[in-house]
Parts: structure tokens; sequence; C-alpha cells
């Protein structure tokens, strides 16, 4: 796990314009369903008008769309494995794009969670596609780049929710505003039918049965006996929550409520880390992928940092945080997306080609499980402190703790595999003949 370690493998698929232009259909579809999933976050004090609900019921919206997402990584992660990547995420955009829309009519609290749960299911599709989309069209080298920028274009996803979304919600209205960012949905339908494609032409994964139920387990027991899958979800999960819960529900009530900011200075707030994220982003992906060594120092020196400017914000003395400690926050959170990307470029090496989308469910489920949990944690603990967010919040270095004792655990292990695997990829591109 030194140095620069990808190499290309006989057989990888050349990437080109090509690819770029068959991905960036891919990535649209996981644009759009972005911007659903983290709809809710700029309408979370409208929702509890609108609907009449607590703290509590508030955070059940997102922690049933989260649960619906984490539940459905595995199942999904066996689709696309089986049926390919156009037909996961066709389904997937149906779904969000008819949960959207159920969320913008809906009449009350239980239709809305009913529209959630939807949206939940159709996002889940779309993430793990796009991850097996781009091994299909580009070398392994390029893994640790591109799934970076798949992250990056999810978060300008969300940049969208938080900045047109929020002024359409209070410029023309509920409805008006979900039910119109709807329309973003039929258009990469449209896009995804008419021009994506599995893979490129001589490129096409060698066919295997499939043996029902057995085919399932067998499936799901290999990509998790690898210990590169399961420090993935531990990566993922303990780098990806803080700033999935900030800015998917918490982060508006915290900065108006708990901090005493207008709803326009928490939106800039929110935005910053929305930027922070993408330019990190980017940075993360270049040294990952010219650095595997680099992989578990970047992610653990992201968790280490979030939780000291938490602890920081939380317990600053005072009855509100100094601006400049709230822009350090966000910057700081801005990094936990691409943090959490590290542990896919874990489980990508250690699985073979076909248990690529398997195993990125399962690591996809980490964040997703951590993040749901401390929603439902920060919703429950609000309502019995009398809205005290230091209390709340605090649960979130509950969940770190545990992460990084799972990652320092399985650490070891997995390095040793993969450098086993790496020096038998090298040996067999020599052999093969030119």
């Amino acid at each position: 796990m030194s140095g620069s370690s990808s190499v290309s493998l006989p057989g990888d698929p050349p990437g080109g314009r090509r690819a770029v232009a068959v991905w960036c259909i891919g990535v649209s579809v996981y644009f759009v369903a972005v911007i659903f999933r983290t709809s809710l976050g700029v309408a979370g004090l409208d929702a509890v008008d609108r609907f009449h609900v607590n703290a509590s019921a508030l955070s059940t919206f997102s922690i049933l769309q989260l649960l619906v997402y984490a539940g459905m990584q595995i199942p999904v992660g066996l689709l696309v494995d089986r049926l390919g990547t156009k037909k996961v995420l066709t389904i997937g955009v149906v779904l969000f794009t008819a949960g959207q829309l159920g969320f913008a009519f809906s009449p009350s609290y239980g239709t809305a969670l009913a529209s959630r749960a939807l949206l939940g299911c159709g996002d889940a599709m779309t993430f793990i596609s796009v991850l097996r989309l781009g091994t299909r069209w580009f070398p392994a080298r390029r893994g640790p780049m591109v799934a970076q920028l798949a992250g990056l274009v999810g978060m300008a996803g969300n940049l969208v929710s938080t900045l047109v979304l929020a002024r359409l919600l209070h410029g023309v209205g509920w409805t008006a505003a979900f039910a119109g960012s709807a329309v973003a949905g039929v258009v990469v339908l449209v896009l995804l039918l008419l021009f994506l494609k599995d893979h490129p032409e001589g490129h096409e994964p060698q066919p295997f049965p499939h043996q029902g139920a057995a085919y399932v387990r067998r499936q799901i027991a290999a990509s998790w006996r690898e210990p590169g899958t399961r420090l993935g979800l531990w990566v993922h999960f303990t780098t990806q929550f803080p700033a999935m819960v900030f800015l998917l529900l918490w982060g508006l009530p915290f900065l108006v409520q708990a901090q005493g900011l207008s709803r326009a200075t928490a939106g800039e707030l929110l935005t910053l880390v929305v930027l922070s994220n993408m330019l990190i982003g980017l940075v993360y992906g270049q040294v990952v992928a010219r650095h595997h060594a680099a992989r578990l120092p970047l992610a653990l020196g992201t968790v280490a940092a979030t939780a000291v400017v938490w602890a920081t914000t939380l317990v600053y003395p005072g009855e509100h945080a100094p601006m400049w400690l709230l822009v350090t926050l966000c910057a700081v959170l801005g990094a936990c997306g691409p943090a959490s990307m590290i542990g896919f470029d874990f489980a990508r090496p250690a699985n073979p080609p076909d248990r690529q989308g398997t195993a990125s469910g399962i690591t996809n489920m980490g964040g997703f499980v951590a993040s749901m949990t401390t929603l439902f944690a920060i919703g429950v603990l609000l309502d019995a402190t009398g809205d005290n967010y230091s209390v709340a919040f605090s649960v979130v270095f509950v969940l770190q703790a545990l992460g990084i004792t799972q990652i320092l655990r399985l650490r070891t292990r997995a390095a040793r595999l993969e450098r086993e695997r790496l020096v038998a990829s090298r040996v067999e591109t020599v052999h093969v003949p030119a």
C-alpha cells in the first residue's frame, strides 16, 4: 500500500472521450438523486409548519429515507452485478422521481413519509450503479479519481438544493418547488434510455451462472470475507455521517435556533460545506490515485479534525459560537464526503469485477447506517433536553470512537492482502503475451 500502486490490468477498458460521455450521463442521474435526497435539508423548518410535527417526527423523514437507502445497498449491489447499470438506474430514476412528486403533493405526515421512503429506494440505486459504470468504462488506475469526481457531482447536487431549491421553496411555495424539481428526473430518464451503455464494445463481462438464493449468499459471503470490504465499510461509516447529518437535516436548525443566525446566513454556511467538499474531493482524489499509502492517514485525519472542531464549537463559552468558528466547522465538515469515498478504494481492489457491485453496496451501507443512527439520536435528545444542541450533537463522538476502533482492528490484514494481490497482478501483467 505504498507509492503509486495502481496498475492497468490486462483487459482494462481504455477510457477516452466516449467513456467520459457515457459516465456523465450516469453521474447526472446521481446528481438529480442528491438534489431530491437533500431537499428536505432546506425545507426542515417548513416541514414542521406544514405537517405540525416536533423534532423527533421531523427526523423520522430522514431516518426512514436513510433506512430504506441503507437497507437497499446490498440488494442493489447484487442487482447491478446481475442486471447491469442501465436497468438498475432506470428503475431508480422512476422511483425517486415518483417519490419527489409524491412529497410535493402530500396532504399529511403519513403520505409524506411514504413518499420519502419511495425516494430513498430510488436514490439507493444510483451511486453504486455509477461506481460500477466507472469500473466498466475506465482503467483501474483511474478508479480513485473517478469515484471522487462522482462524489463531487453529488455535492454539486447538494449545492443546487441549498441555493436553488431553497429559493424556489420560499418563492413559489412547497408544492410548486418540489413538483417543479421532479422535472429533472424526467430529463435524466430520457438521456439514460437513449444514450447509456453498460460497457464499451469488446469489454463485455464474462457470463456467470446465477443460482437464486445460493448466488446471493455466495456474493455477500465472499465480499464480506474480504477484510478490505469491511475496512471500506468502517471508513465510510466513520467519515461520512457528521456532514450528512448536518446537511440532510440538523445543520439549518442548529445554526438558526442554537447559534442565532438568520436563515440566509445559515444557508450560506451550508453552501460552504458543499463548496469545501467539492474542493477537497478533487485534492483527495489526486492524492489517493498517486499515493495509496495516504488513504488511511487522510481518513483518520479527517475524523480527528471533525471531532476537534465539533467539540470546540459545542463547548465554546458564551451564548453563541463566533462566526470564525462556525466557518471553520463548515469547512472541515466539507472533508467528510471525500474521506468517505476512500472506503471504496479499500473495497475495490479486494474484490473481482463480478463482485464490485455487492462490495460497493456493503461499503456504502456504513455511512448511511451511521447517519440514520445519529439523526434519530439527535432528534430524541433534542426533545428530551429542551433543544440542547450541545448534548444532542455529542452522539457524533460515540459513533466516531466505534468506527475508529474497527478501522484500527482491520487495517493490517487488509493491507497485507492488498499487497499480495498487487504483486500477483504485476506478475500476471508481465506474463501476458504482447
